[in-house]
C-alpha cells in the first residue's frame, strides 16, 4: 500500500540509501536535509528543512499537506555526533547538538502529529542509536541527546496510542555512513592543548579502523517497521550494538567502563 513518507537527514548515509529503496517499492517520500541534489537523484521530492531552524521545518509540513492531505509515515533520522570532552566543548555547540538532535525533531513531531490524529493512524520512528543505551568517552553531548530521545519516544509512544498513531525507535549500531568524518572535523574545533589529546587520538585510530554494517541493513529494517502492522518498539540493529548493550544490562556499567577504555588505549 502507498504511503506518504517525510524522512529527515535523507541527503546521506541511511536516509539516502532507505529514501531509494521505499522510492523503488512506490512510495510517496519526500526526503528533507539541508542540502537536497542526491535526494533529488534518488527520485525522491526533496524539501529543504534545517533542524535548528524552525521556519523550514513548518515550511516542509506545509508543503507536504498540501499536496498530498496527509502524512503516514514520519521517520526522524537527522541528527548529528559531537566528540570531545565535556571539559572542552563549548556549551554553544553542546546547545546546538541538543538543538538538532532533540528539539528540531520534537518540533517536527509536534507539527505532523495532530495530522496523524486527524487521519486516526501514523506510524513515527525515531533513531535514537545503540549510544541510546551505552555510552563511549569523549561522547557525553551526543549520548546524552541519544539518552533523552529514549525517554522523549517513550513517552510520545504512550501519548499517541489512542490515536492509532505508533511509535517506534530505531537503535543502530556501527553503521558505514560519514558519521566519523563528522566527529573528526569536531575534533578540530577543540583546543590542540587539551588535557584529553591522548584519549581523543587513541578514539581516532579505534574509529580509523571500525568496519560497520552496511546502510542497507537500515533500509532493510525500515522497511520493515513501515511494512508490518504491529511493530516492535525498539529495533536494536548493526555491527556491536546487541552486544555492547548485553554486556551493560547483564554485567553493569562497571564491565562496560573496562571494555571501552580498553578499546580506546
Amino acid at each position: 500500500m502507498k504511503k506518504i513518507i517525510l524522512i529527515t537527514g535523507a541527503s546521506s548515509g541511511m536516509g539516502l540509501e532507505t529514501t531509494k529503496d521505499l522510492v523503488k517499492e512506490g512510495h510517496i517520500v519526500y526526503g528533507a536535509a539541508r542540502h537536497t541534489d542526491k535526494i533529488k537523484e534518488a527520485g525522491a521530492k526533496a524539501i529543504e528543512m534545517d533542524m535548528s531552524k524552525e521556519d523550514t521545518i513548518k515550511k516542509g509540513v506545509d508543503k507536504i499537506i498540501k499536496e498530498q492531505g496527509r502524512i503516514d509515515v514520519l521517520w526522524n533520522n537527522a541528527g548529528f555526533g559531537l566528540y570531545g570532552a565535556v571539559e572542552d566543548v563549548t556549551l554553544d555547540r553542546a546547545r546546538y547538538q541538543f538543538e538538532v538532535n532533540v528539539f528540531g525533531l520534537a518540533r517536527l513531531t509536534q507539527l505532523v502529529t495532530p495530522h496523524m490524529r486527524k487521519q486516526k493512524s501514523g506510524l513515527i520512528i525515531n533513531t535514537s542509536s545503540m549510544g541510546g543505551k551505552i555510552y563511549f568517552p569523549l561522547g557525553a553531548w551526543y549520548h546524552a541527546t541519544k539518552h533523552a530521545l529514549e525517554g522523549f519516544s517513550d513517552c510520545l509512544r504512550l501519548e499517541l496510542k489512542q490515536f492509532g498513531i505508533k511509535v517506534v525507535v530505531l537503535e543502530p549500531g556501527a553503521i558505514e555512513t560519514n558519521f566519523y568524518q563528522v566527529f573528526q572535523k569536531e575534533f578540530s574545533k577543540l583546543p590542540k592543548n587539551s588535557a584529553y589529546k591522548k584519549l581523543m587520538k587513541a578514539y581516532q585510530n579505534m574509529d580509523s579502523s571500525l568496519k560497520g554494517s552496511p546502510a542497507s541493513l537500515i533500509s532493510q529494517t525500515v522497511q520493515k517497521i513501515i511494512n508490518t502492522d504491529k511493530p516492535k518498539t525498539r529495533y536494536l540493529v548493526g555491527r556491536m550494538a546487541k552486544p555492547l548493550v548485553f554486556v551493560r544490562k547483564w554485567f553493569g556499567d562497571r564491565a562496560l567502563d573496562s571494555m571501552m577504555m580498553r578499546m580506546v588505549k
